[in-house]
Formats: C-alpha cells, structure tokens, sequence
C-alpha cells in the first residue's frame, strides 16, 4: 500500500500562494520570522503558523538564535512530489492515448 502522508503534508504546503511566497522568499537567503511578517504584511503568529506547515513538510528549517528565530529552506527538494506527478501524468497520457486509438477504431 501506497504512503501518502509525506506527499500530503508537501501538497498542503504548496496549496497556499503565502506559503510559496515564502519558499520564493527563502530561495534567495534566510529571513527571520519578523522579516518575512513584514514582507508579507501578516502578524507574527500568522507567518508562524504557515512556517510550522512549511517545517511539518521539511520545505523550512527555523533555528532559534538567543531571542530570534531564523528561517532556511529545508531539504525537501521536491523529488518525492516530483516522481508522483510523473507517474501520474503518464497514467493520464496512457489513458489519453488508449481514447485516441478507440475514437479512430469507432470513426
């Protein structure tokens, strides 16, 4: 049986366009927790609770340092995600070829 657990928690992560932001943000260096509230005009607590998803999904690590918490990309590179949309689109290709070949039988 297939696990999707780790495959959820990457969709979820990615289904919100703040969470991606912040991904697009993180890309370019670390932030901290306020600098990335500020960028995206949300309170602390909001930019906590979407970095907590983001962690839950190993996309951001955040590290505390005295009395601030630093944030980085994770080591979820996307390659679980990324070899399940392949697979499917093959599928849908297969499917798509098979309706092809039965629509030019059936004319």
């Amino acid at each position: 049986m297939v696990q999707y657990g780790s495959l959820d928690a990457s969709f979820a992560a990615l289904a919100d366009p703040t969470r991606r932001g912040i991904l697009e943000r993180l890309g370019s260096g670390s932030a901290t927790v306020s600098e990335l509230a500020g960028h995206f005009e949300m309170t602390l607590t909001g930019m906590k609770k979407h970095l907590a998803i983001l962690e839950d999904a190993g996309m951001v690590i955040t590290e505390k340092r005295g009395r601030i918490r630093h944030c980085r990309l994770g080591a979820n590179v996307l390659d679980r995600e990324a070899s399940w949309l392949q697979g499917y689109r093959r599928m849908v290709e297969a499917r798509m070829d098979r309706l092809g070949e039965f629509l030019e039988r059936t004319e």
